[in-house]
């Protein structure tokens, strides 16, 4: 690991950066690739997340054609939460997280009265029903279930496919239009059926961490303890094993490390982010107070439900909070001048614009 980095700015100015939020990827797929996995149980917002991180202005179709292709998809992948990531790493990030995440559920699964043996039926009547590349709805995939003798009553189904996908059986894949309305929806596919020639990594722990620091630093090893929901033990012990690939950017009682790599060039400002719900940038670290003032932080979330709000980011602070489905009659700024509600309302109506496409 190399020694404290000579470069300057402050916290937040780094983290725009590496966050490719004042950097932005020249494609939609380099984003996906740079931040390795964006917190997505909100889908919209998930997608928004990764269009905000490229250059240019592309829509929600867009993301939606990486879907389609194969190049990206959503899952379980760390805390039980939903994430999308690049197809290629899906594999060796469940391979990082699997057993954490596995234990977490399964008291739920108990309750649920899901064992091994049900699972092992479940997995057999889903690989039945999606043979030879097909695709499903939940709703579909959950009346296979029940056909089978599967019930899926209740919240019973939802734990089915969250445990099926940890176990790397399952994830969510291409988008489709329900007919009835323009919404659209993630159709279950196997993951033996993603097509991609990547190489796993030599040690998938190490990789997660150095990928969470590539796309979140400067970022501490609590942090990243954190975001991974694996133990601090283990994600000190994979900073250390990370050798030259991480930098420590600032000394203290918690070290600040950034990636080795030159981070990338600062080619945009703009004087306001409408960023979503879950979003890496506010969400992604044990202590979020250089991002929002503490006298803010029960107003964004994690509320005691769990939500978390849509944030509005002026020089890299949380300004505000804005409701997607409301667009600019929902934006709520905090009273500190930070922000104009002018530029808040630019900020959303970019967010407006890439829901339309």
């Amino acid at each position: 690991m190399r020694r404290p980095h000579a470069g300057s700015g402050s916290v937040l100015t780094r983290r725009l950066r590496s966050h490719r939020l004042s950097a932005p990827a020249p494609t939609l797929e380099g984003a996906a690739d740079h931040m390795l996995a964006v917190q997505a149980q909100d889908f919209v917002g998930g997608r928004w997340a990764l269009a905000a991180r490229t250059r240019g202005a592309p829509s929600l179709s867009d993301v939606d054609a990486l879907f389609d292709g194969g190049r990206l998809v959503r899952s379980w992948t760390m805390r039980g939460t939903l994430h999308i990531v690049p197809a290629a790493d899906l594999p060796w990030i469940l391979e990082a997280t699997r057993a954490r995440q596995e234990r977490r559920a399964a008291p739920v699964l108990r309750r649920e009265g899901v064992d091994g043996a049900v699972l092992v039926h479940a997995e057999r009547a889903a690989r039945r029903s999606l043979a030879a590349g097909e695709r499903m709805t939940r709703a579909d995939l959950f009346a296979a279930w029940d056909a089978a003798g599967i019930p899926t009553t209740g919240q019973r189904g939802y734990h089915l496919l969250s445990a099926l996908a940890v176990a790397g059986v399952l994830c969510l894949g291409p988008v489709q239009q329900r007919p009835s309305r323009a919404v659209r929806e993630q159709t279950v596919i196997l993951v033996d059926d993603l097509r991609t020639d990547a190489a796993a990594p030599a040690d998938p722990l190490v990789e997660l961490i150095v990928g969470y620091i590539r796309g979140h630093g400067p970022a501490s090893a609590r942090d990243a303890a954190w975001w991974s929901g694996l133990p601090l033990t283990a994600v000190r012990s994979a900073l250390a094993d990370a050798g030259d690939r991480i930098t420590v950017w600032r000394e203290g009682v918690e070290p600040l490390y950034i990636d080795s790599a030159a981070a990338p060039r600062a080619t945009a400002h703009r004087d306001a982010l409408a960023l979503p719900p879950f979003d890496e940038y506010y969400l992604s670290y044990d202590d979020r107070s250089a991002a929002c003032a503490p006298e803010h932080l029960d107003r964004v979330g994690p509320s005691k439900n769990g939500m978390v709000r849509a944030v509005l980011i002026a020089d890299g602070r949380v300004a505000g909070t804005w409701t997607p489905a409301r667009g600019a009659a929902g934006i709520d700024l905090f009273d500190d001048d930070s922000l104009s509600v002018a530029d808040a309302r630019a900020a959303v109506a970019r967010f407006s614009a890439f829901r339309a496409g």
